[in-house]
């Protein structure tokens, strides 16, 4: 296992141009299950673990994968599918592996996934896929830990969620697009991932309404064709990447960050005293010595992100005055507390609310990455500490970033990564 160190105060400078969307890519890489001729290739594929466990679930089904991973781009062939269950030895690996479901049961009628791992952040349970499969005319059953689905061609229907589920509604777009029928999602979830899935499946010969609202209808065709897509770029990235040059008092453009799907990470941003300006291919990120403490309550898009809570909380850590942070998306997402507190932060955590009291400096010292984004906060973090600061277990934060030390490097960061 590898990690990084890092020797904080450097002040970032410079440019780092934002990849492709896991969130999105990983959805779409799922959709390609779905085309019965021809061949998808898909670009702004981003290089990280977590495409290259989704990309050998494909091929465990009988896909043939073409992978550069240096030009971002996949060919996939799904015309050779033979198989219908993902194992557990790689859906432990990734809950979005969970994702194979709903075009297999859309396309072939029938599907074996195993019950999905990934980050421990609290219970995210696959009941809302299941009753949504159910509601269009599957049979789903759960045996020695795999869920079953069978029906010979699912029927439209409406598919009601109590809570906007973001793999949830995918999970359901990738199956009911072969449906007899129309299908109706109500209460979807509508982050930018969702239309970009929605785009692609579109561009196959898919009819998809309403993508990126609450009110999404898919209207049932009899195939999808192969096509030519690009990845949306990662918000999430772009998101933490904005926090890095926060934290050091630096200047960075992001190259392909969105000012439109950032909007609220951007106006707390611009409430701790950063200034940020769009030029409609990314954006410019200028921060002051001394950030000033903000609240913030995580809900499901356009809200604040859960994904870049973490983040902002390291940013409180050292930032002037009180700041408030209540996680409302998952409830074991606080992890990453302790570990700041061990580079000198003063935080208080009660049920699903923080309160992070600003010090003068964090010290280094040795932390450890829990998941994805609680990796990428203590490396944020790491850049604003006095001294070195070891990250250990950072196969979390390759999960989701592509070479994240490589590109800090290159606008000025103190950081390399070391094996273990």
């Amino acid at each position: 296992m590898d990690k990084f160190i890092i020797n904080g105060g450097r002040r970032l400078k410079g440019r780092i141009t934002i990849g492709g969307a896991k969130n999105a890519a990983l959805p779409i890489l799922a959709g390609t299950l779905l085309v019965s001729e021809g061949e998808s290739i898909i670009e702004n594929v981003p290089n990280i673990r977590d495409i290259d466990v989704m990309l050998k679930v494909l091929e465990v089904l009988g896909a043939n994968i073409d992978y550069d991973p240096d030009k971002h781009r996949v060919i996939i062939s799904a015309l050779s599918i033979d198989n219908y269950r993902a194992p557990y030895d790689l859906v432990r690996k990734m809950r979005a592996s969970f994702l194979v479901m709903g075009p297999l049961l859309g396309r072939f009628g029938k599907a074996e996934v195993s019950l999905p791992g990934g980050c421990v952040l609290g219970s995210r349970p696959i009941d809302l896929h299941i009753k949504g499969f159910q509601s269009l005319g599957a049979e789903v059953t759960e045996e020695d830990g795999y869920i079953k689905a069978e029906a010979k061609r699912l029927r439209g229907g409406e598919v009601y969620f109590d809570r906007p589920s973001h793999t949830g509604t995918e999970n359901i777009m990738l199956a009911s697009v072969l449906g007899k029928q129309t299908t109706r999602i109500v209460n979807a979830a509508c982050d930018p991932e969702i239309i970009d899935l929605a785009d692609f499946l579109n561009l196959m010969g898919a009819k998809i309404k309403g993508a990126g609202s609450t009110f999404i209808e898919i209207e049932g065709v009899d195939l999808l064709r192969g096509c030519h897509y690009s990845v949306m770029p990662d918000r999430l990235v772009a998101g933490t990447y904005a926090c890095a040059a926060a934290i050091s008092g630096g200047e960075l453009y992001l190259d392909g960050a969105s000012e439109e799907e950032l909007k609220l990470p951007l106006m707390k941003l611009k409430n701790m005293g950063v200034e940020i300006s769009g030029d409609g291919g990314g954006l410019f990120i200028s921060a002051p010595h001394r950030l000033k403490g903000v609240d913030i309550t995580t809900f499901p898009f356009p809200g604040f992100p859960t994904d870049l809570q973490a983040c902002f909380m390291s940013l409180s850590t050292v930032s002037n005055g009180v700041s408030t942070i209540v996680e409302t998306v998952f409830e074991n997402r606080f992890g990453h507390a302790m570990e700041l507190k061990r580079l000198g932060a003063d935080i208080k955590v009660t049920g699903d609310r923080a309160v992070v009291n600003g010090v003068g400096k964090l010290k280094g010292t040795s932390v450890m990455a829990s998941d994805i984004r609680a990796g990428a906060a203590l490396v944020i973090a790491a850049l604003a500490a006095e001294g070195s600061t070891e990250v250990l277990r950072v196969y979390h934060i390759d999960r989701g970033y592509e070479r994240m030390d490589e590109a800090l490097k290159s606008v000025g960061a103190d950081i390399k990564r070391v094996s273990d």
